[in-house]
């Protein structure tokens, strides 16, 4: 299966920079947007050029090795660090990358190119691990992206899908749209039909009649953030998936790398919610949706509590029972 990675770093450590497949412009476009400093990492983060928290933790890695060649370094990682809120892989990447500015660029692209191939080796590890749970024949429903475009290149929760069909497994997705920048339409539906991935876009709400009918077996999200007791923040509408695969007896699954939990919080209510620009509900490509004067509410992402999770799929193993004293287990074996 053919597998893009979403950010590359061309050219040398003193006078390279980074490239990002533009994701705001898939399907209809594919092309790629150069970074020459951090403050542009830090901007195209921001305005979800880039996206996806392993994505995310990425391009901030190498964001911090164009940092690193600027006259104030610190404060380029501080703008990265301020791009986004709730995603804590963006910055476990910038304190991992911290210690390193004033050993120089070239110190710093070699520590972002380790963090960007642990990422993709941390992915096929956890895919692996979760398409034990996947049988052949299997309808998989998945909630906004978590493929290639949103990692270093493999996926998480796409990522178990796709080590199910590596190892023989028939597998047929159901895309959640994920409303409203519809990153299940744009760019699951995009990474799975190039990957060749027998795939059915839905609307959000139609999941729950699908699981009414038997026609979803499973379902398996990503994460941004997880907490040390199992609460997971994704998407918005992750939580709405769970409690309906919980009254139809489905099972929920997260995978998410060891670098998406953040152990100083004890509980989802502790996550950052970001809330983004209300015209993305209001409006779309086109022009204006809405009513002229209605008000609009938009959190990025909401929480789902470890009691409605299966298991959590990371590179160390699956976190089942979902439970603070599995998590620390796993995590520290």
């Amino acid at each position: 299966m053919e597998m893009i990675e979403p950010v590359e770093w061309r050219g040398t450590a003193t006078s390279g920079t980074l490239w990002m497949i533009d994701q705001a412009a898939l399907p209809q476009t594919e092309r790629w947007i150069e970074c020459r400093t951090s403050t542009e990492v830090a901007a195209r983060i921001r305005d979800m050029t880039v996206r996806g928290a392993p994505a995310i933790g990425i391009a901030a890695a190498y964001g911090s090795v164009l940092a690193s060649r600027e006259p104030k370094p610190t404060d380029g990682l501080d703008a990265l660090a301020a791009s986004r809120p709730t995603a804590v892989n963006l910055f476990w990447a910038v304190e991992a990358m911290r210690p390193l500015l004033s050993s120089g660029p070239e110190r710093c692209l070699e520590q972002a190119r380790a963090i960007h191939r642990s990422d993709v080796e941390n992915n096929r590890r956890m895919g692996a691990t979760g398409a034990e749970r996947l049988r052949d024949g299997m309808n998989v429903l998945t909630h906004c992206n978590a493929g290639p475009l949103a990692t270093g290149g493999y996926g998480t929760a796409l990522g178990v899908i796709f080590a199910a069909i590596e190892q023989g497994k028939r597998i047929h997705v159901w895309v959640d749209e994920t409303r409203p920048r519809l990153q299940g339409a744009r760019l699951t539906a995009w990474e799975l039909t190039r990957a060749k991935v027998p795939c059915t876009l839905i609307c959000d709400n139609m999941s729950a009649s699908l699981m009414r009918a038997g026609r979803i077996d499973a379902c398996v999200t990503g994460a941004d953030r997880i907490t040390r007791t199992g609460d997971t923040a994704n998407k918005i509408g992750t939580y709405g998936v769970a409690v309906l695969a919980k009254h139809h007896g489905l099972p929920f699954y997260v995978a998410a790398p060891r670098s998406t939990f953040d152990l100083s919080l004890s509980d989802g209510a502790a996550i950052p919610i970001e809330e983004r620009a209300t015209s993305e509900v209001t409006d779309d490509r086109a022009g204006r949706l809405a009513a002229e004067g209605i008000t609009a509410y938009n959190p990025s992402f909401d929480v789902t509590p470890a009691a409605l999770i299966s298991a959590i799929f990371t590179e160390r193993g699956a976190i089942d029972p979902v439970t603070a004293e599995r998590v620390s287990a796993v995590l520290e074996s």
